[in-house]
C-alpha cells in the first residue's frame, strides 16, 4: 500500500468515527446536560489517549524522540478543536440536529486550503481542487434545511469574559457555522505543521486533549455544578458521552497520521464528509427528524464522485 492511499485510508477510518460521534451526541444530549457530558467525553479523551500511547511504547521497537516546538503545536490545536471547536460543534448539534450541524464543519477544509497555502506553501492540483469544490457543494446540498431548529440543550460554558456574547453569537447560524470552521481549519493547519516534523499521532492527540481539558476546567463558569452533577447523572448519558470520547480521540489520531501523506485539507475534507452518513443514518434511527429528499440524493452523489476524483485523480 502506498503513503497516499495510506493516507486516504487513516481519513475514512476518522471519517466513519466521527460520524458515529455525532449519532451518539443526539441520543446522548437527551439524557444528560450537554456540559456535563462536554466534561466526561474531553475526560475521556485524556484517559483513553495515554493508554492508547502506553500501550505504544510497550510495543514499539525504536526510540522516542522528544520534539518540543511540534508538542506546542499539538497542544494549541487542541485548544482550537478540542476546545473551541468542539463547543461550536456541540452547541450546533443540539440547536440545528445532527445532520445540520455537519455542514457548520463542512467548509473548514476550504478554510484549512487557504492556510496551509499562505502558511505551508501547500498546493494542490487542479484535478483536487475541483474533487474539493464538488465534494463541498454537495454537503451543502445533504445538510441544508430552510428554517431553524429549536433550542433543546444547554450550552457547554465558555470563558466568563465570552459570556456576554454568547447569545448574540448563539442566535446566528453565519457566526455559529464560521466560527467552528475557523476553530478546526487552524486546529487542522496547527496538527499538519507538527505531524510532518514529528510524526506521533498519539502523543499529538494526547497533549492536544489535555490542554483542551485543562481550558475547560479553567474557563468553564459552571464546573462546580457540573462536578456535583455528576453523581446524580443518567448513568446510560455519561457511558454514551464516554463512547463519544473514545470515537472523537480515535478519530482525531486517525485525522493527524493521515495528514503527513495527504495534503491538510484534502484529510480533513474527507474526515468531515459526515453529513454523507450521517444523514441517511439519522433518518433510519431517529425517524421523522431528516426526510431524505432530492437535494440529499443529488448532494452525496455530487461528493461521492469529488472524493473518487481526489482519490483517483
Amino acid at each position: 500500500m502506498s503513503e497516499t492511499f495510506l493516507g486516504y485510508g487513516l481519513s475514512v477510518g476518522a471519517l466513519l468515527l466521527f460520524s458515529a460521534s455525532i449519532l451518539l451526541t443526539n441520543v446522548a444530549v437527551s439524557r444528560i446536560n450537554l456540559g456535563l457530558g462536554f466534561l466526561v467525553a474531553t475526560l475521556v479523551n485524556v484517559g483513553f489517549a495515554a493508554l492508547t500511547l502506553a500501550v505504544e511504547f510497550a510495543l514499539r521497537s525504536d526510540d522516542f524522540q522528544w520534539n518540543t516546538p511540534a508538542f506546542l503545536l499539538f497542544a494549541a490545536a487542541g485548544g482550537f478543536a478540542t476546545y473551541l471547536g468542539r463547543w461550536f460543534f456541540y452547541e450546533s448539534v443540539v440547536r440545528f440536529g445532527p445532520s445540520r450541524a455537519s455542514i457548520f464543519q463542512a467548509s473548514s477544509p476550504l478554510f484549512t486550503a487557504i492556510m496551509a497555502w499562505l502558511f505551508l506553501d501547500e498546493r494542490l492540483s487542479w484535478a483536487i481542487a475541483s474533487g474539493m469544490l464538488m465534494t463541498l457543494c454537495g454537503l451543502v446540498l445533504v445538510s441544508y434545511k430552510p428554517g431553524v431548529a429549536p433550542v433543546v440543550g444547554a450550552a457547554v460554558a465558555l470563558p466568563a469574559t465570552l459570556v456576554t456574547y454568547r447569545e448574540r453569537l448563539l442566535r446566528s447560524v453565519f457566526l455559529l457555522g464560521l466560527s467552528c470552521s475557523m476553530a478546526y481549519a487552524i486546529s487542522n493547519v496547527l496538527r499538519g505543521s507538527a505531524i510532518r516534523i514529528w510524526n506521533e499521532p498519539v502523543v499529538g492527540a494526547l497533549s492536544g486533549a489535555v490542554f483542551g481539558l485543562t481550558l475547560h476546567l479553567l474557563f468553564s463558569v459552571k464546573k462546580k455544578g457540573l462536578f456535583s452533577s455528576w453523581r446524580s447523572a443518567d448513568r446510560t448519558g455519561i457511558w454514551l458521552f464516554a463512547l463519544i470520547g473514545v470515537c472523537n480521540i480515535l478519530g482525531q489520531m486517525g485525522m493527524i497520521a493521515a495528514m503527513r501523506y495527504i495534503p491538510l485539507s484534502v484529510a480533513a475534507l474527507m474526515t468531515l464528509c459526515t453529513p454523507i452518513l450521517v444523514f441517511p443514518l439519522s433518518h433510519l434511527l431517529f425517524k421523522g427528524k431528516d426526510d431524505i429528499t432530492l437535494s440529499t440524493l443529488l448532494g452525496s452523489g455530487l461528493s461521492l464522485i469529488g472524493i473518487v476524483v481526489i482519490v483517483f485523480r
